[in-house]
């Protein structure tokens, strides 16, 4: 898959508590972005945060959290982003999703030597 130029990235603020079924959401969100042939997806947590419920979530071993700040990066053309925004519709009951337009540099995939 060539991907350069513009391009949109989807970014999912979500926490590590946050499930699909039996499923950590950021999980279910990777297999479907898979599954729909998007370029890629990463998940990044985060070690400190707070959002809607204002409430800080951290690492610091004295108000150790369980519910840390997961981020769902996905990078695509604007056209199959859109097509994968309904499927977030049914996923995320809290959180915050995001837009915006980015210029691809390099994007090149690696050889892998395992099924």
């Amino acid at each position: 898959m060539k991907l350069e130029g513009a391009q949109a990235r989807l970014t999912i603020f979500i926490g590590e508590a946050d499930r699909h079924g039996h499923v950590p959401l950021a999980t279910e969100i990777v297999h479907r972005a898979h599954a729909a042939g998007l370029a890629g997806a990463t998940v990044i947590r985060g070690v400190e945060g707070f959002g809607a419920s204002n409430h800080v979530h951290t690492t610091r071993l004295l108000s150790l959290s369980t519910d840390l700040p997961v981020v769902v990066i996905i990078v695509d053309g604007r056209d199959a982003i859109d097509q994968f925004l309904p499927q977030l519709d049914e996923l995320i009951t809290g959180g915050l999703v995001i837009l915006d337009e980015v210029e691809v540099v390099t994007y090149v995939g690696r050889t892998t030597t395992h099924p």
